[in-house]
Order: C-alpha cells, then sequence, then structure tokens
C-alpha cells in the first residue's frame, strides 16, 4: 500500500511539474529607446540570399591540394 501511495504522489508531482511548465506567461514590454520606435527599419532585401544567377552553371571548379 505504500509503494502505490508512493508512486501516485511521485506521479502526481511530475504531472503538476509539467502541467506548469506549459503554462502561458505574460512577456515583458520591450523597453525602446526615447525616439521613436523601429519600425520599417528591417533591411529587407539587403541580404544575399536568393540573389545566386539562376539558371546559369556555376564557375570552374578548382581542386586545391
Amino acid at each position: 500500500m505504500k509503494k502505490i501511495v508512493f508512486a501516485l504522489g511521485a506521479t502526481l508531482a511530475l504531472v503538476t511539474a509539467a502541467n506548469a511548465a506549459d503554462l502561458p506567461r505574460r512577456q515583458p514590454v520591450p523597453v525602446y529607446p526615447a525616439e521613436q520606435a523601429p519600425i520599417g527599419k528591417m533591411p529587407i532585401g539587403k541580404s544575399p540570399v536568393g540573389k545566386a544567377p539562376i539558371g546559369k552553371a556555376p564557375g570552374p571548379v578548382a581542386a586545391r591540394y
């Protein structure tokens, strides 16, 4: 009987801890400098992603020894 009570208590503790870990928490509001918030400042299109010449064969590959 003592083993069953102990196992049920351990299971309840595990389930309680797992449930508490899944609860949503409010995130703090980000602190911005005194100037205007950074809206529209993302450098979209400035990175080299997707800028490769599409459909052209790559240059010759030279082996380095």
